[in-house]
């Protein structure tokens, strides 16, 4: 491969709270964040993270070197996003997705994918109203839309007989209808759960959004990472309705890992929505741009950002094959079905804990105790799951697992 993703990084001292903290559920049952400092580990074993979703590879050459060149310049005041930058996401969504008569207007500032689903839910809703989830639900909008003081409603999703995650649009519409829901969250790719929905997926759940009226934010952050033999379709292009009554929300800073410099945009069609977002996300005066995060764009989306990325993708898939392989060969009763993409697990350890007289707690207690650092699937609404990080060196993913295998569940 032309760019690096097999060496270890060492990220202590770095600001990461992959190799800081771990969240851990209290006496209470809230989960805080715990200094890994403080959790024992096993004489001779480092900690491998695993849990939040970062990266734990070098990003593209080209990001430091257009932050570092901006940086040159001894001057840092007030500032607008310039053409450059709007050209590139206009060229990003044409090259790799398709799309087409995406214009410098449809696209705005956001400092995160979860502000820009508030303020889009902001302007589809009156505080206090339903919107509909599928479950597994990422923690972020359980978090966001609580905190908001918008009910969720979930949908689960269903595995079929291949064990492929898909959305029950009959129990979809059951909520929608029982609960006078006109508003959703739609996440594409899902996180945990790693489905790419084919087309027919989506145009069927936008189908039933416009039967019964429903707005839709569509968080496609992940859309980048897809792996071998599957393909992303944003939400706003399987129809005009959709198009027009669709948020989406995108960021380079889960396909380049980013999120400390903070800088995602969205995407919306319909003017009315547009410009009532717009409103929306000024409100708390603080929803601007910096203006290293308009360089690192604009540095990850060069045409060597393309090749990182599809490099990402191949090893991403390889990481995945081989976690899958070896948990149906060697964990008796864990279960998981296959991303198609993102680089997390969704590890289904009931059957295992069942079959040993074992609760999640000590699944968990058991990974960290060997330096797997991994995630409590309970936050996403997985009863007695595991999410975990398949995004670092192959090297460190065979040796989790191997620890895995040798202290958690064949010990």
């Amino acid at each position: 491969m032309k760019y690096d993703f097999t060496s270890i990084m060492d990220r202590h001292g770095k600001d990461a709270i992959a190799v800081d903290v771990v969240p851990q559920p209290d006496a209470a049952g809230n989960f805080v964040m715990k200094p890994l400092s403080e959790v024992p580990i096993r004489d001779g074993l480092d900690n491998i993270p695993m849990w939040v979703a970062d990266m734990n590879f070098p990003t593209c050459p080209t990001i430091p070197q257009a932050i570092i060149e901006r940086a040159q310049h001894p001057a840092f005041g007030y500032f607008q996003p310039t053409d450059e930058y709007f050209d590139s996401i206009i060229k990003w969504h044409e090259t790799r997705n398709g799309v087409k008569g995406l214009k410098r207007e449809h696209i705005g500032y956001e400092n995160g994918v979860l502000g820009g689903v508030i303020s889009a839910l902001n302007v589809f809703c009156s505080k206090g109203d339903n919107v509909l989830l599928h479950t597994p639900t990422y923690i972020g909008f359980t978090g966001a839309l609580t905190n908001n003081g918008y009910n969720m409603v979930l949908s689960p999703l269903v595995k079929d007989a291949e064990g492929v995650w898909r959305m029950d649009f009959e129990d979809m519409e059951k909520r929608i209808v029982e609960n006078h829901i006109h508003a959703t969250v739609f996440c594409s790719p899902h996180n945990p759960c790693g489905r790419v929905w084919e087309k027919w997926e989506v145009e069927k759940a936008m189908e039933l959004f416009k039967k019964h009226d429903v707005f839709v934010v569509s968080d496609e952050i992940w859309s980048d990472i897809i792996l071998s033999g599957h393909k992303h379709v944003p939400t706003q292009s399987v129809s005009e309705d959709a198009r027009m009554r669709t948020a989406a929300i995108y960021a380079p800073s889960k396909t380049f890992n980013l999120a400390g410099l903070v800088g995602s945009y969205h995407i919306v069609y319909n003017q009315w929505m547009r410009e009532r977002m717009d409103k929306e996300s000024s409100l708390p005066h603080y929803n601007d741009m910096n203006v290293f995060s308009l360089h690192a764009l604009i540095g990850a989306y060069k045409p060597e950002g393309y090749e990182w990325c599809d490099e990402l993708c191949e090893t991403i898939t390889g990481n995945i094959d081989y976690a899958c392989d070896y948990i149906a060969k060697h964990f008796d009763g864990v279960e998981v079905s296959k991303p198609q993409g993102t680089y997390m697990l969704f590890l289904d350890c009931s059957k295992w804990c069942e079959k040993h007289g074992k609760t999640i707690d000590d699944v968990e207690k058991a990974g960290l105790a060997c330096g797997v650092i991994w995630q409590d699937g309970r936050m996403f609404h997985g009863p007695c799951h595991i999410r975990l990080n398949l995004a670092l060196p192959l090297s460190r993913v065979k040796e989790a697992f191997e620890r895995m295998d040798k202290y958690v569940f064949n010990a």
